[in-house]
């Protein structure tokens, strides 16, 4: 694809504190490599993994095994009405033996289960668009910090360059100073305007230094880490609108919720199941001993197999199932809604963000004439004040034109270059 290459100035590097050079793919790598959110994310897609599963919503048999070994003491009174069979015993002991294998299979509530499990493997397709959304969001944060520090960068070349010019222009005024033709208020501005430019330098190198720090924090590395970073920027001019709207639908938040509206929909499903019969099927092996060391019972056992079919007709609950579903629906209606207003501010913002994306692409050509000439009429300057045909006051005059025009020039492709990046982030394109 056709792209502009931008290369604001062309003055030597300003000398920085030396550093590995990351370049913006490998940023990107990093980031993605080592972003916390995104092993919040995977995690997250882990969780809805372990949870799609049969058992979870309840297709598979319930099997359970119990037992219990009870041993008491008792004192006991037994009266009759026949008198010989009276009973009267003090501490006397009692052991009760149960133990029993039991199962359970469900066979019809409604289709809940095959609603839940659709359900389950929906919300396991959303948490992976979630990923991605995050995922998307950290390419674009480092995309967007990549670039700003580029934009620092050359403010920093733009300032060195005007240094430059006042060096030279303090050089000339000493030369002259020297044979008589310049006097101390000129050699006195001279020196004042390369202080004032030196320490705005320094101000500026702040600044790339604390850009550097965030990139890194975006990375997840030693914020102190020394760094070096590309200094151009490549702005595509030929995205299209039409592209970029076409792409929205595919874009993973539109995507979450509109299966969102899908996860909605199955949960109405599983609350109308709720007012339909349950039939189950069960079956087991129960023993059961009782030993007592006094009493009418000495000794009773009880063991064999069962099993039965078990159902349950929801009759009448106070119309709660009822008036669940009617819930159920309103938070369907409410997703569909959501999504269709998440859409309508994906579009907006992507209109807007072409329109400004446009408007830089157009002043770019503009500022790109403006700081050429700007940097013809500096040296046209000086090279008239070394001839005595232009005043200090005017080299001032054309070093701050040169460094609007940089300053502009940078701001606007900077702005452009923004542009595209979101606008690939609306059509989930971006490209690295």
């Amino acid at each position: 694809m056709k792209k502009l290459f931008l290369f604001f100035l062309a003055a030597a590097w300003l000398a920085t504190s030396s550093g590995q050079r990351i370049t913006l793919p490998e940023a990107i790598s990093l980031a993605l490599k080592n972003s916390f959110s995104i092993q919040i994310g995977k995690n997250n897609v882990d969780i809805a993994g372990i949870n799609n599963y049969y058992g979870i919503a309840g297709g598979l048999p319930l099997v359970v095994l119990s037992g219990s070994d009870i041993e008491q003491i008792t004192s006991l009174r037994q009266t009759y009405a026949n008198p010989a069979n009276n009973k009267s015993s003090d501490y006397a002991s009692s052991n009760t033996l149960s133990a029993g294998l039991n199962g359970s299979e469900l066979l019809y509530n409604g289709q809940r289960v095959v609603t839940v499990k659709k359900r389950l493997g929906e919300i396991e397709s959303q948490t992976k668009q979630q990923l991605s959304s995050r995922a998307l969001t950290v390419v674009y944060n480092v995309m967007l910090k990549y670039y700003d520090i580029t934009r620092q960068q050359s403010y920093a070349k733009t300032l060195q360059i005007s240094i430059d010019a006042s060096r030279q222009k303090l050089e000339i005024v000493k030369e002259q100073q020297n044979v008589g033709m310049a006097n101390n208020a000129d050699l006195f501005q001279a020196q004042v305007d390369l202080n004032t430019q030196i320490q705005n330098l320094q101000a500026q190198q702040l600044i790339v230094d604390q850009d550097k720090t965030d990139l890194l924090t975006l990375l997840t590395l030693n914020p102190d880490s020394a760094i070096t970073i590309d200094d151009t920027i490549y702005v595509d001019k030929n995205i299209k609108l039409g592209n970029v709207l076409e792409g929205i639908t595919t874009n993973p938040d539109l995507v979450a919720a509109n299966e969102q509206i899908t996860i909605n929909h199955y949960i109405e499903k599983e609350t109308a199941a709720l007012r339909y019969p349950s039939l189950s099927l069960s079956g087991g092996y129960n023993i059961s001993r009782t030993q007592n060391a006094a009493g009418f019972s000495l000794l009773n056992e009880n063991y064999g197999p069962y099993t039965g079919i078990s159902v349950i007709i929801p009759l009448f609950n106070g119309n709660i199932y009822k008036r669940q579903l009617q819930i159920a629906g309103i938070n369907t209606k409410n997703a569909a809604l959501q999504k269709d207003t998440l859409l309508l501010n994906y579009t907006a913002n992507a209109i807007k963000s072409w329109q400004a994306y446009q408007n830089n692409l157009q002043q770019l050509e503009t500022a790109v004439q403006t700081f050429d000439l700007s940097k013809k009429l500096l040296d046209l300057v000086i090279q008239r004040f070394q001839l005595h045909q232009a005043t200090i006051v005017d080299v001032k005059n054309a070093q701050q034109s040169f460094e609007s025009a940089g300053f502009a020039l940078i701001n606007i492709s900077y702005a452009a270059k923004a542009g595209e990046i979101q606008l690939e982030r609306y059509a989930n394109n971006l490209r690295y």
